[in-house]
């Protein structure tokens, strides 16, 4: 039996791969537990941890000195605070998953000695994983051409992208096509950085579909709970059958049963939607100073097993002409899916489960 730490933002894309390999590590006997930050609360509250810990972090801002200072303080104060817990953990091996709250506790595992691996789950290494690139035993990647890791390939092994349980437990379902006479089930989510915009743009989009062709949907989408009374009332207006919620426990179990997704293109979306081969429009989130989503996005627009659009282009005819294509050759969407599932990694989790045994086998570096 070992100790794992495992390190994360506090949001889905880096607590789902986290949750995966947490799961995994435990069958195997392993102690787990979690450092990552207050956001937790609206992810972690079935984390398969011992404890969870949360430590003190901060993004740093080089173009505003006063908030870099301040960051660089509150950093400084959670690398003590996470050096002190983890002497009192002990833990064989951690894992880092990213976003600027895996610094703190990843550099005092390094100052603790302790063997430490990264993992970057997007097409484009980001900037908290490259600053503690150097500090890692091993770097693990999802795909097989990352951005900005070039740096690192001496220690950087493919593993794929962690999913949970819950979506492997489905990834077995086959696509189901439609005729041209049964319901026709789209699932739309945004996750924490995108809800807003599909509230916006999904609604006045379905209305502009033929009513037939309404009539036939079964929409399923995640909504702010400040929106969800303005998107109730659109859809009313639009007759279309919803069903809309802040949150979907059972999300996996939605997206295995529709024929297609509107989603964002986050590494746990794309991870998701190819380990269970469902075709999706991916709108990557704009302003992103890497490009994540987007590239993301792009591997999976190259394989055709989905369709990328860039927010700046959507308008409710271009997103309905889009719509009504799709939903007019059902093959088409079939075709999809089976490229989605070509990418998937389903493994992914085993592989990098394995490479955490290795790093605490290896025992405490001096």
């Amino acid at each position: 039996m070992s100790v794992f730490v495992l390190m994360a933002g506090g949001t889905g894309g880096h607590l789902f791969p986290a949750m995966a390999l947490a799961q995994e590590l435990r069958r195997r006997g392993h102690v787990i537990h979690l450092m990552t930050d207050h956001r937790v609360q609206s992810y972690g509250d079935n984390f398969p941890a011992r404890e969870v810990h949360i430590v003190p972090s901060a993004t740093p801002s080089v173009s505003n000195p006063l908030v870099f200072a301040r960051a660089a303080v509150k950093i400084l104060w959670g690398t003590a605070v996470a050096w002190g817990k983890l002497r009192t953990i002990q833990p064989d091996a951690v894992i880092g998953f990213g976003g600027y709250p895996v610094f703190p506790p990843f550099l005092a595992a390094r100052l603790a000695g302790i063997p430490g691996i990264l993992h970057e789950q997007n097409a484009v290494m980001g900037r908290a994983n490259r600053a503690l690139a150097r500090y890692a035993s091993r770097i693990a990647l999802s795909f097989a051409r990352t951005q900005k890791a070039e740096p690192f390939a001496g220690k950087s092994v493919l593993t794929g992208n962690p999913v949970r349980d819950r979506v492997r437990d489905v990834a077995g379902s086959p696509y189901h096509p439609f005729s041209a006479d049964t319901p026709i089930r789209l699932v739309v989510f945004g996750g924490s950085q995108g809800a807003r915009a599909f509230a916006d743009f999904m609604p006045p989009a379905i209305a502009e579909l033929s009513p037939e062709l309404r009539s036939r949907l079964r929409i399923v989408q995640q909504c702010r709970p400040e929106d969800l009374d303005r998107v109730a009332d659109a859809y009313r207006q639009a007759h279309v059958n919803v069903e809309l919620q802040p949150f979907f426990s059972d999300l996996p179990e939605r997206m295995s049963s529709c024929h297609l997704v509107v989603a964002r293109a986050g590494a746990s979306t794309v991870a998701e939607l190819t380990v269970l081969g469902r075709p999706a429009i991916l709108v990557p989130l704009p302003g992103s100073i890497d490009g994540d989503q987007k590239n993301n996005a792009l591997v999976v627009d190259a394989a055709r097993g989905g369709w990328i659009v860039e927010q700046a282009t959507i308008s409710p005819p271009s997103l309905a002409n889009r719509l009504t294509s799709l939903f007019g050759d059902p093959a088409i969407l079939t075709a999809a899916a089976a490229a989605a599932k070509s990418l998937g990694q389903p493994n992914a989790v085993e592989q990098l489960a394995g490479l955490a045994e290795a790093a605490a086998g290896k025992g405490k570096t001096t």
